[in-house]
């Protein structure tokens, strides 16, 4: 039975949720070496078969949508995916972390940062190849090795913010909400993931007041220059600066 787009993505959060669970009942002796193997052979495989069925999706419904738009919506989806490239290569440097060594503890760790670190340069790649659905499978694979990356889950929530309002897709867009709002609840004190989660308040009708929230709260993070510069035109849209 062919699934939609709500129904991949809850499948994928949940495999993904199954997979964390295991890892951490190996780490606490509950789950064997074997046992736990075999349960990420099995979920990684119905993970990978879940995210090309939601890549093909996306890219189906984007081509069914483009001709049907209305000019307001296309201009939404124009600004939204011009913000996509701009925003992101902005704000990637910021988010990314590539701090070596945070772990002295022996080769499986190291082995799962440097793993983490190839995905985050693959997705980075991707997102400039404009090859949005294979940078969300990378952030995902890096979510379930590290649920609180905030990169991904910044990344991955603006990409899906973004895929949902080109496809009309309401509940894909929630996904990207929510992944904004996770970001922000594991690191408050970072610019990147505010930025971007007040960009998408601004975008949603009836959303301002949130919007004007949370760049008064990026502009007590000490931004760097390139996200100022994607955030003045907001900000004087709002009244909160700018020439």
């Amino acid at each position: 039975m062919k699934r939609d787009a709500a129904q991949l993505h809850d499948e994928i959060r949940l495999r993904e949720a199954s997979l964390r669970d295991a890892l951490g009942e190996r780490d606490a002796g509950e789950l064997s070496s074997g046992q736990f193997e075999a349960i990420q052979r099995r979920e990684g495989a119905e993970l990978e078969r879940a995210r090309d069925e939601l890549g093909a999706l996306m890219v189906s419904v984007d081509a069914t949508h483009v001709r049907g738009r209305t000019r307001r919506v296309r201009w939404l989806v124009l600004a939204l995916v011009c913000f996509a490239v701009v925003v992101t290569w902005a704000l990637l440097s910021a988010t990314s972390p590539r701090q070596a060594g945070n772990s002295s503890d022996g080769g499986i760790r190291l082995s799962r940062a440097q793993t983490i670190d190839r995905l985050l340069t693959q997705a980075e790649v991707d997102v400039a190849n404009n090859q949005d659905v294979t940078a969300l499978n990378a952030y995902a694979k890096v979510l379930t090795l590290d649920p609180k990356n905030v990169t991904a889950l910044t990344q991955s929530g603006w990409l899906d913010f973004t895929a949902g309002s080109a496809a009309k897709k309401a509940s894909v867009v929630e996904v990207g909400i929510r992944d904004l709002e996770k970001a922000i609840a594991v690191a408050p004190r970072q610019s990147a993931p505010r930025l971007y989660f007040a960009i998408v308040a601004d975008s949603t009708p009836g959303n301002q007041r949130v919007a004007k929230t949370e760049f008064e709260e990026f502009l007590k993070l000490k931004p760097s220059v390139g996200q100022m510069a994607i955030a003045q035109p907001f900000l004087k849209k709002l009244g909160l600066g700018g020439p």
